[in-house]
């Protein structure tokens, strides 16, 4: 050490802090890259060697000679190895990086294999010669026990000038690769390259002066040997050459860290991963502050359990920080992620795609992609169900695109010509296999897409396809039952014909053709009677049961479908129906409700459903019981709620009625429709108090002055629920 406190600080401070940055940039690649490609061993190897060299830096400037003089020695001989193994290893990479193996035809392997062999040869000759002839002195042969004494630089010989030689060939030749790389093999390398090229160049010409730097120094120490002058520098000299090299050292670490974990160009992966962008600057401010305090404790001459107490505090406190960030960016990943985890409402019963599925794309491209354009193709299964191809911005004036026939596993690039203004289309699969392609334009930054992005674009794209292809299969369902539906109306009006103009008028000639007859004889007062009860019978099932208004495909009017459904199938079956809750309920005629024709629909049959389980099953088996019905209806913002309660002898006391009239599985069904829409069904009973059923569904947002839904539900509840 020089024995200057801040020289000392400065020069252990930097040391530790590329040890640390440079050895995790090691482990990160070799972790986290694809071990399959060459360019991650080259790369982490590269790292390790020059953690090496800093570690053993550290290890020779942080610690004063008389402590152990032998060990420093061992320090100083293993140092210089990846010294000089360090150059070739960044040229060997480098050359990776820019295409030399990618197996095409190109000017840069021909450029360079030359090179490459020679400098191959002419590091395996350095190595032999430092392990042969141990050109290098002991460091105590350089540098005096009393660290004001100055720096004797003993003779070396003229052949070690060919290590600072050696540096320069190899920094010179990355740099040539780095200006005139090979074609790259896909747009995404192309690109990364394009990107990660400036960081690349600033970590070569780092090294070039530091390259020159030491050549210089060699040089002039060998220069002035072979003069017969005693080469005599002052340590303070040579620990401010020392801290200027360890400076440049760190700049090029920190671009070769930003070029590598910004772009992956060494990791074998086709797109970078922002977390690992926040991993990187969490290891800087770590590996920086952990070095100051660690290099003041040693430069100061601490302790050594006062240094790891000092150590021990920015440790915590930088893991504290790091938990709080890490939270932080949970929560705002959640934010947003919010739009794509809400339920995506009510099916439409248009033929268009569904807001909620354009909402979807344009909160990813927005908030996740950053996107200027996109369109989502549904291919495949899905495609004849999703309907034709969404895009962003909705007002896009781009024209639906075929898919590109040669999907990649990941991003495809796309040609400008055919796909303008798209430059990358993206699978989207799911177990049944490709059922969906995205295509997405330039990012509003100009910047690279990545993992992360991709990732969360695929499993969206899959989630507005599914909610597609699912909506569509409601409303095939829906026109299916309403088709059914209008043929059993059919069926029911032609039965009623038939019973009304064809078998009643024989009925009732049968009757006038017998009163003839004599009716003392048994046989004829008999079949009088029996045909006098089958025409009874049917007239009163044809005055009873009147076929449902049939329903277009508009806005349904739910007070008026429910008032008509009363008066056509349920008119003799109560003795009193009271309504209330909406002023048109209640008989003063201000307004309506009016909700989409599937939700009325759908509403209407549960509503039904429920109305007829209270006829059948109400009186409990006493037919004379007086059953009364009560409907209410009430209207916010967000929901619509229908309550229908009768006074009947409740659920506990018709189990058995149920099961013995029906399955139970109509209001399970009815309840599974309304879930398909947004709504729910749920029923509450008490023995000998009768049944509450509650429908709700969400509103159409206009606006009613009537009760609020906690009041209106407060109304004559049951104690007790019963499951519907």
């Amino acid at each position: 050490m020089s024995g200057r406190f801040w020289l000392d600080w400065a020069i252990v401070t930097i040391s530790l802090f590329n040890a640390m940055l440079v050895l995790w940039l090691g482990l990160t690649v070799l972790l986290t890259g694809d071990r399959r490609h060459r360019g991650v061993w080259l790369m982490s190897g590269g790292l390790f060697t020059g953690a090496a060299f800093f570690i053993s830096h550290s290890a020779i400037v942080g610690q004063p000679l008389r402590m152990n003089l032998a060990w420093l020695n061992v320090w100083w001989r293993v140092g210089w190895i990846p010294v000089i193994v360090a150059p070739f290893a960044w040229y060997v990479a480098v050359l990776w990086y820019s295409g030399f193996g990618s197996g095409h035809a190109n000017t840069l392997a021909r450029r360079h294999r030359g090179w490459l062999w020679l400098m191959a040869l002419w590091l395996t000759g350095l190595l032999g010669w430092m392990l042969a002839a141990n050109p290098i002195p002991a460091y105590d042969q350089l540098v005096p026990l009393d660290s004001t004494a100055p720096f004797t630089a003993p003779p070396l010989r003229s052949l070690f000038a060919f290590f600072p030689l050696w540096m320069v060939a190899c920094i010179l030749l990355s740099i040539d690769a780095l200006a005139r790389p090979a074609p790259a093999d896909d747009s995404n390398t192309g690109r990364a390259r394009q990107h990660a090229r400036p960081w690349l160049l600033a970590t070569a010409g780092a090294f070039l002066v530091v390259g020159l730097v030491v050549a210089y120094v060699i040089g002039s120490v060998i220069l002035a040997t072979r003069a017969g002058r005693s080469a005599m520098i002052l340590v303070a000299t040579v620990a401010t050459y020392d801290l200027a090299l360890l400076l440049l050292m760190t700049v090029a670490s920190l671009a070769l860290g930003q070029a590598i974990i910004s772009y992956e160009i060494f990791t074998g992966r086709v797109l970078p991963r922002r977390s690992l962008l926040r991993h990187w600057r969490n290891a800087v401010f770590l590996a920086g502050g952990y070095a100051a305090i660690a290099g003041w404790s040693i430069a100061a001459h601490l302790r050594p359990i006062d240094s790891l107490l000092l150590a021990m505090v920015p440790m915590a406190l930088f893991y504290a920080l790091y938990s709080w960030r890490s939270l932080r960016e949970q929560e705002q990943l959640v934010a947003r992620l919010r739009p794509f985890l809400h339920s995506p409402g009510r099916p439409s019963n248009t033929p268009a795609a569904s807001s909620s599925a354009n909402e979807l794309l344009a909160a990813l491209c927005r908030h996740m992609l950053d996107t200027r354009q996109a369109q989502l193709i549904p291919v495949g299964s899905v495609a004849p169900l999703a309907g034709p191809p969404l895009r962003y911005p909705l007002a896009s004036a781009a024209p639906p695109l075929r898919p590109p026939p040669d999907l990649e596993q990941g991003m495809t690039p796309l040609d400008p010509q055919q796909f303008a203004p798209y430059c990358w289309a993206l699978p989207v699969r799911s177990e049944r296999g490709l059922i969906g392609v995205l295509l997405i334009g330039e990012k509003q930054d100009g910047g690279l897409y990545s993992q992360e992005e991709m990732d969360i674009a695929q499993a969206t794209a899959e989630r507005i396809l599914q909610l597609l292809a699912s909506e569509q299969m409601v409303r095939h369902l829906m026109q299916l039952q309403r088709s059914r539906t209008a043929e059993q109306r059919v069926m029911d009006l032609r039965t009623r014909r038939i019973l009304h103009d064809e078998i009643l008028p024989t009925l009732h000639l049968a009757i006038l053709e017998l009163g003839g007859a004599d009716r003392q004889q048994p046989a004829i007062q008999g079949a009088l009677d029996t045909l006098a009860d089958a025409h009874r019978q049917i007239a009163a099932l044809l005055t009873d049961v009147q076929p449902a208004p049939a329903r277009g495909p508009g806005p349904c009017d739910l007070i008026g479908g429910l008032q008509t459904l009363l008066h056509t199938e349920f008119t003799r079956q109560f003795e009193e129906v009271r309504w209330y809750g909406h002023a048109a309920l209640e008989g003063s005629g201000a307004g309506t409700v009016y909700v989409d024709a599937v939700t009325g629909e759908v509403v209407l049959g549960a509503a039904r459903e429920v109305i007829r389980n209270a006829a059948l099953h109400g009186r409990g088996g006493r037919p004379d019981t007086p059953l009364r019905l009560e409907i209410g209806l009430c209207v916010q913002e967000t929901e619509l709620l229908l309550s229908i309660r009768d006074n009947g002898v409740g659920m506990d006391a018709t189990t058995a009625a149920v099961r013995s009239g029906g399955s139970g599985s109509g209001l399970a069904l009815h309840s599974t429709l309304l879930a398909m829409v947004g709504g729910y069904l749920t029923v509450e009973s008490l023995a000998k108090e009768g049944t509450l059923a509650r429908i709700v569904v969400a509103s159409n947002g206009q606006p009613h002055d009537q009760p609020s839904v906690e009041a209106f539900q407060s109304q004559n509840v049951p104690a007790k629920q019963a499951e519907a």
